[in-house]
């Protein structure tokens, strides 16, 4: 099944090559979307595949790469729109 998920991470994730090792680990399940820095420090992505990889994707998220220290995982599901064609860093 398709889904889509938007996620934002909170903690030390700007800095220590979150948004690089998030488009890898997404490209590497075959995901589509993107992934940014906001302003606030936290990190923002959109995930689009079959849910399992997706749930590989926000399982990444929840620790980061190394260097990084997630306080924080905000996830909401939505529709899977299919709007991606690869993932994006923003």
């Amino acid at each position: 099944m398709k889904v889509r998920a938007r996620v934002v991470v909170s903690g030390r994730v700007q800095g220590v090559f979150f948004r690089v090792q998030t488009r890898k680990t997404a490209l590497a399940n075959h995901l589509s979307g993107w992934v940014r820095n906001l302003f606030n420090g936290q990190v923002e992505a959109v995930f689009e595949g079959e849910k399992h990889d997706v749930e590989i994707a926000l399982d990444f998220c929840q620790h980061g790469p190394v260097g990084a220290h997630v306080e924080g995982l905000d996830v909401t599901w939505e529709v899977w729109k299919g709007e991606f064609s690869d993932f994006q860093i923003f």
